[in-house]
């Protein structure tokens, strides 16, 4: 059916948007078929959507989902090993942890999110979700999936969310096994992660060799796919870069050497400030996390942050992602990252919200599918009833949600107290 959104301000996803009234978005099946003035609208044929001078913005991409964990704190580190293999005991286990991808994938959207990267998942269940959702027996956004990691023992993730790879053989034959499933990406943990760090000061610790990173890359380009990698120091920052990797998952502190590597390589960092800030700037007795855990989670926050900012001065790429999964780090809260972006990094809001839609829409290789409010692109879109260039808060609670010209009205989502209570303490940071 044709529909016709009225009587709203457009913010269209540009670099410098600024709300514009009077304009009608006409959508037809899943694709915006027009951007007009309403005086020029002929809306015969139309369903009119009148939005009683809301906002409507391009729906939210997030390019770091980890989608089978909630951000649920924790009092105590959690063995992720022990979780995926009780997950994944028989078939009553499964069914729920099918349940639960539902849950949190709906939640996503719901949230306003209608694009995600997964980069992490149990076994090959983030492409059996994301070829559920496209098949419209689950709702949720569109993803792209990595499925399964690769590490190395030892590693970040190792032998829950990651394979084990030993020797460069054994990661090209992982490659070629999660690309059994047809994943739209292969993720690569090269480094340690805070809480891997045994020793104060070290966090982001190298692990994957760098033949391995460079065997890994070009098998994964062979077959057709990007990689991403997990990276939280200098070191692995520049071995990922030098072999191969494509997207950079959180950063550290550059120097002059690294970012002529991402200029050299085309490479693009993608921030993701909400998993470190808990770990750096919480109380310890909220957090849960020790003298060093805390010292750590400091270096890795203030690393991101720096990356960031040097890769935007210097006219690198830079895309934004939440890494849910990590403690205090919902389904529901990309517009925090957006907030986290602006205030940390000194960017604008509407680059911000740039950054957030369509920029991470083209980091994602999907600029013509999705991310701006134009003709031609997917009708994915979200209204608020405030304007979030006046406050990005104003995305925590929208009043419609549109994935692919399907209408969700007034999306509600069940949030969890103490995670809002603590994460709107930074709110005027």
């Amino acid at each position: 059916m044709k529909k016709a959104f009225t009587n709203m301000f457009l913010l269209d996803g540009s670099e410098d948007m600024i709300p514009r009234s009077g304009c009608a978005v006409l959508v037809d099946g899943e694709t915006i078929s027009a951007v007009l003035p309403e005086t020029e609208c002929d809306f015969q044929g139309y369903e009119k959507i009148d939005l009683n001078g809301a906002y409507l913005m391009p729906g939210l991409i997030n390019l770091h989902v980890h989608i089978p964990a909630s951000g649920k704190p924790r009092k105590k580190p959690t063995d992720a090993k022990k979780a995926v293999r009780l997950a994944t005991a028989n078939s009553l286990t499964r069914k729920y942890m099918e349940h639960m991808y539902k849950v949190y994938c709906r939640t996503e959207l719901l949230s306003g999110v209608t694009t995600f990267r997964s980069v992490g998942g149990v076994e090959h269940y983030d492409t059996w979700i994301r070829d559920l959702i496209n098949a419209g027996r689950a709702v949720g956004p569109r993803i792209l999936a990595a499925d399964m990691a690769i590490s190395v023992p030892g590693g970040h993730m190792a032998g829950s969310l990651a394979y084990e790879a030993i020797t460069p053989e054994e990661a090209v034959q992982f490659v070629h096994r999660i690309s059994e499933y047809k994943p739209d990406l292969i993720k690569l943990m090269i480094t340690g992660g805070v809480m891997d760090a045994t020793v104060k000061g070290e966090p982001g610790v190298l692990k994957m060799s760098p033949l391995i990173v460079r065997q890994a890359c070009a098998e994964a380009h062979k077959l057709g796919y990007h990689v991403a990698a997990h990276a939280e120091s200098p070191e692995g920052v520049r071995i990922a870069l030098e072999n191969g990797v494509d997207t950079i998952e959180h950063g550290a502190k550059p120097d002059a050497e690294i970012l002529q590597l991402f200029r050299e390589k085309g490479a693009v960092h993608v921030a993701t400030i909400s998993p470190a800030l808990p770990y750096a700037l919480f109380d310890p007795a909220v957090s849960h996390v020790d003298e060093t855990g805390q010292y750590n989670g400091k270096v890795v926050f203030d690393g991101i942050v720096e990356c960031a900012k040097q890769c935007l001065a210097n006219d690198i790429p830079v895309g934004l992602g939440t890494d849910t999964g990590c403690p205090f780090v919902t389904h529901y809260d990309m517009w925090r990252e957006v907030h986290y972006f602006h205030k940390c990094c000194g960017v604008s809001k509407a680059f911000a919200l740039y950054t957030a839609t369509k920029r991470n829409a083209q980091i994602a290789g999907l600029g013509n599918v999705t991310g701006s409010i134009e003709a031609g692109k997917c009708a994915d879109f979200i209204v608020s009833a405030k304007n979030p260039l006046e406050h990005l808060s104003a995305l925590r609670s929208l009043s419609m949600v549109v994935a692919k010209g399907n209408i969700i009205r007034n999306p509600q989502i069940k949030k969890m107290p103490q995670v809002e209570e603590e994460l709107d303490k930074f709110l005027s940071m």
